[in-house]
């Protein structure tokens, strides 16, 4: 049984991005064993793919906040010997950084990679011992299915499946839209006052309104928006599983461009994305539900549109 190692470590976006090469690398190597190393806050979701057999979780995110404290120094140590400890037969590092390069060459087994024209920081691209060139015009999912492909010997094929099902996580209970207003760049942001316009228009329409937050900011926003619409909660923070089973029983998501609004297309939500900062045919979400992306880099949609394209989901 062939041993493969996954390395997609963060962010939300990139780790649901990669789903789909796992679910076709399965139908491909039925046989094999997968491990994907990812970073501890994601471990919740990456669990929930059918595909993967062994979660390898890592804290970078944590560890830089203070990475010359002894307890860091201890546990980076204990996390390099666990990540080295097993033999894989192939190693696919699809995150194209220099640092999730450097934890590839820590593992031991053949190392799969982006060229140096086609990874994202070319001096990662020393540290495979095979390198593969796929385009960097192409949108994430399928840059990853391609290389995930090539590094285990079949051509990608159909529409991507991310293996969630939305069915198993959908909650009895009333109707409810979910409204991610949240995003750690400001430029990719919507005004509050185009959310609480279309939150009413969707209150109007007989839907709950959940207003999700990750940080404490976030937070106060979410409750300065519920606090002016009229049936909207804000739910308590939650690990990303229990995201996910909230985003499976909307009938309707509507986001700007952040990691939960992929997760909520790869669980074929009903969604309305919101861009207004970045390019949608390269990072946009991809998904096989009902799905109307708005917008472009620099012209963000107005609140007619997305109230009209959200009327059209939910009919």
């Amino acid at each position: 049984m062939a041993d493969i190692l996954f390395i997609k470590t963060s962010s939300l976006g990139d780790v649901v991005h990669h789903m789909p090469a796992l679910t076709e690398a399965r139908k491909a190597r039925p046989g094999a064993r997968f491990s994907w190393l990812v970073e501890e806050a994601f471990a919740p979701l990456v669990a929930l793919h059918p595909a993967v057999d062994h979660v390898v979780p890592v804290a970078w995110r944590r560890w830089r906040k203070s990475l010359y404290a002894p307890a860091t120094l201890r546990e980076i140590a204990a996390s390099l010997k666990a990540i080295r400890a097993p033999a894989y037969d192939e190693i696919i590092d699809s995150q194209g950084l220099l640092r999730s390069a450097a934890i590839a060459r820590v593992a031991r087994g053949r190392r799969h990679g982006y060229d140096a024209a086609s990874i994202r920081e070319p001096l990662g691209a020393r540290f495979y011992d095979v390198r593969h060139t796929v385009s960097r015009d192409l949108h994430a999912v399928e840059r990853n299915r391609i290389l995930t492909g090539m590094a285990l010997g079949y051509t990608p094929q159909g529409a991507p499946d991310f293996g969630l099902d939305r069915a198993r996580r959908r909650p009895d209970g009333p109707r409810y839209a979910v409204l991610l207003h949240a995003t750690a760049r400001a430029d990719k942001q919507w005004p509050e006052e185009n959310w609480i316009a279309l939150g009413k228009s969707l209150h109007t329409a007989g839907l709950e309104l959940v207003l999700p937050w990750g940080t404490d900011a976030e937070r106060l926003r979410s409750e300065r928006l519920a606090a002016a619409l009229p049936g909207a909660r804000v739910p308590a923070r939650a690990p990303l599983d229990q995201v996910a089973r909230l985003l499976g029983g909307a009938a309707l998501v509507v986001g700007v461009d952040t990691g939960l609004l992929h997760l909520a297309a790869a669980l074929s939500v009903p969604l309305v994305a919101i861009f207004a900062a970045s390019v949608p045919s390269l990072t946009g979400p991809v998904g096989n539900g009902p799905l109307s992306v708005l917008g472009a880099k620099g012209e963000a949609p107005t609140v007619a549109a997305v109230q009209a394209a959200a009327e059209g989901l939910l009919r």
